[in-house]
């Protein structure tokens, strides 16, 4: 190859990464805006907890070692598996929840695009990072089918949903904390 061909391949690389760069770089100030967004999306979504759901409470664990690695790339890889796990969640047999369609559809859409665009920049670091981190990456799969299971075991009645959605929202608080905590 010859030297004018190296020059176009490195102007391209050059300007692939700036343009990728820059949004990567404002992540984190969009990260906490899309998890408060989702936070009030959670809530415009249904109504106030309902009464007849108090007796069925369930505790689940979250698993909050996940979000404080020493790594900053470790963390991100963790909030953008919680948002899939979320979504996943959120896609599933919705039909005994009695939520606005429309912001229950604003929600979804906020998390996918979310996730797109942690990928788009964590994905290449990902392997590296959550390679040392196998069991906090397991921790957190284990919530999140605890949750998934127990939307099975209750046949995803309303009751099951509303506990789902108050359980996400706390998730979510714990999210806003640690990405207020990266973005000092």
């Amino acid at each position: 190859m010859n030297a004018f061909g190296l020059i176009q391949i490195g102007i391209i690389l050059l300007c692939t990464s700036t343009t990728s760069c820059p949004q990567c770089n404002h992540l984190p100030l969009q990260r906490r805006k899309v998890v408060k967004n989702s936070m009030q999306l959670l809530d415009k979504m249904g109504e106030r907890f309902p009464r007849q759901c108090l007796r069925e409470k369930m505790f689940f664990r979250f698993p909050k070692q996940v979000l404080k690695p020493r790594e900053k790339e470790t963390v991100k890889v963790a909030i953008e598996e919680i948002f899939q796990h979320i979504f996943y969640i959120f896609s599933k047999n919705l039909t005994l929840a009695a939520w606005d369609k429309t912001a229950l559809g604003q929600f979804q859409n906020g998390l996918y695009q979310q996730i797109e665009q942690l990928e788009a920049c964590v994905i290449k670091k990902q392997t590296r990072y959550f390679w040392s981190k196998e069991a906090n990456r397991l921790k957190l799969k284990k919530y999140f089918k605890e949750i998934d299971c127990f939307l099975k075991e209750k046949q995803y009645s309303l009751c099951s949903w509303e506990i789902s959605r108050a359980e996400m929202r706390r998730c979510l608080q714990l999210v806003d904390k640690v990405v207020r905590k990266l973005n000092n």
